[in-house]
């Protein structure tokens, strides 16, 4: 029984097999015949009886089941010489092997559990992305030494500036070489590149320049007042594209400009970053900026900046500085000059500078050391009561003269953490589904339960910074309070922003 059944299955199975190699009529007419694999002309085949003969070109029909009531009965049957007890006979060589679907056990392999003939999806990631705030330690302070509560002098010159003797800036553009292929991209570079080439009389096509060490850059400097032509400055330069690193580059020759494109100064070397930058596909490692570089002494001035101390009538001008201009500033420089020279200084009508008019028996070239006597003397200035901050960093500066009046403050600290952590749901393969991206959010939020807390008055910066650090505070969140408070007229000190 066990070989009848076997010799069926082998029969259908030849038969199937002869039937598909077999090219249909039609087909044969269609097809153009490839040259390396010639294809036999069709045979003809009587028609079936009842099939309306083949003028219409189909296929006919020939005796036998169809190809799907082939395989089913194949299936049948292997199935059934499965169940039978008895030995199976060793197949014979010429009987074709026939792969049946074998249902899986889901309890051996869960991951390859087939369920409605579909396959289930490989494991998804299941990391997550967070967010948290922390705050660290409470800053406890310790009293220092100091000159408190004694007046401090100061010189004029710390006060004041001598007006025509400004620093000058001047900039450029240019070009850094020698990098190890962190430099700009080429479209960025590419005609850059082209018009060095063409001042040196090289002509190369600009679609085959792709440099990787070169980049654009913007350089910078400034004149010192009074420098004469050929002295040495130092040169600043910044990357303009998106180079990632300078380090190791040289700059070439580039003129510096004013804001009429006059050339002061010249400039070239070799830049250097203070830092190193060393990356791979997957990690990078950076110390310092490594995309602005300087070049000490790498300027050559050109042309020298005409500097005049006196002017045509016969004054020097003292331009009070913005953190110390004041009225009282002004009147106490008049006062101590007046007491050296008598009528010589007058305070100008803008209230920010002091006329001194320079003696008429004076030589020329004795007018230096007339400034340097002026700029030399001591002075008490007015102590200014600012507050400075600055919310990038997270800085406050305090000076002497703020003040507090009492109030009460209460802060509330509200903290907000979002992370969002979308995932990729992958289907199995031959499972008909689509690649989707699923969004997953992480939110937390706390607040702290803080009440009112009085703030007594303070007459001085020791009992300023004794009362605010009561309120344990970070900087950023004092910068706030610092803020309020001058808003409501309980800091009295003018709060400035960097």
């Amino acid at each position: 029984m066990r070989t009848l059944v076997w010799i069926a299955v082998a029969m259908l199975a030849c038969a199937s097999l002869a039937q598909e190699s077999t090219p249909a009529p039609a087909q044969a007419q269609t097809r153009r015949a490839r040259p390396s694999r010639p294809v036999a002309p069709p045979v003809a085949r009587p028609p079936a009886p009842g099939s309306g003969g083949g003028s219409n070109g189909t296929r006919p029909n020939t005796s036998g089941p169809s190809r799907p009531a082939r395989r089913e009965l194949i299936a049948k049957l292997t199935g059934a010489a499965a169940e039978s007890p008895t030995v199976q006979a060793p197949s014979s060589p010429q009987s074709p092997q026939i792969d049946v679907a074998r249902p899986i056990d889901a309890a051996q392999d869960p991951s390859l559990w087939l369920g409605q003939g579909g396959v289930q999806a490989p494991a998804q990631p299941s990391t997550r992305s967070t967010a948290e705030y922390e705050r660290g330690e409470r800053f406890v302070p310790k009293p220092g030494r100091g000159a408190s509560g004694q007046s401090i002098t100061t010189t004029v010159q710390t006060v004041c500036d001598v007006r025509g003797q400004e620093e000058n800036d001047i900039f450029g553009i240019g070009l850094v070489t020698g990098l190890s292929g962190t430099g700009d991209s080429p479209n960025m570079t590419r005609q850059l590149v082209d018009n060095v080439l063409r001042v040196a009389g090289v002509r190369i096509d600009v679609n085959n320049l792709a440099p990787k060490n070169v980049a654009f850059v913007r350089v910078e400097a400034k004149l010192p007042p009074g420098i004469q032509a050929g002295r040495k400055i130092d040169v600043r330069v910044s990357t303009l594209g998106d180079c990632k690193s300078l380090q190791g580059g040289t700059l070439l020759f580039t003129e510096l400009t004013d804001v009429n494109g006059v050339v002061y100064a010249t400039s070239s070397g070799p830049v250097d970053v203070g830092g190193f930058l060393a990356s791979g596909q997957g990690a990078s490692v950076s110390k310092n900026h490594v995309t602005v570089g300087t070049i000490a002494g790498g300027g050559k001035v050109e042309r020298s900046v005409p500097v005049e101390i006196v002017s045509d009538h016969g004054f020097i001008y003292l331009d009070l500085r913005p953190s110390q201009s004041s009225f009282t500033n002004l009147v106490r420089i008049c006062e101590a000059v007046n007491a050296v020279y008598p009528a010589a200084a007058e305070a100008a009508t803008d209230g920010r500078t002091v006329k001194v008019q320079v003696p008429g028996e004076l030589p020329q070239n004795a007018h230096v050391a007339f400034l340097e006597s002026i700029l030399t003397l001591e002075i008490t200035p007015q102590v200014q009561p600012y507050v400075v901050v600055n919310e990038r960093t997270g800085t406050i500066v305090m000076g002497e003269g703020v003040r507090l009046r009492p109030g009460a403050v209460a802060m509330g600290n509200l903290t907000v953490s979002v992370a969002e952590s979308p995932e990729t749901s992958q289907p199995g393969p031959l499972s008909g589904g689509q690649t989707q991206q699923n969004p997953r959010t992480d939110i937390k939020v706390s607040e702290d339960s803080n009440g009112l807390v009085e703030i007594p008055g303070a007459v001085s910066l020791q009992e300023v910074v004794d009362v605010l650090n009561v309120l344990g505070l970070s900087p950023r969140e004092l910068i706030m309070i610092l803020d309020a408070m001058h808003q409501a007229g309980m800091l009295l000190a003018e709060v400035r922003r960097m």
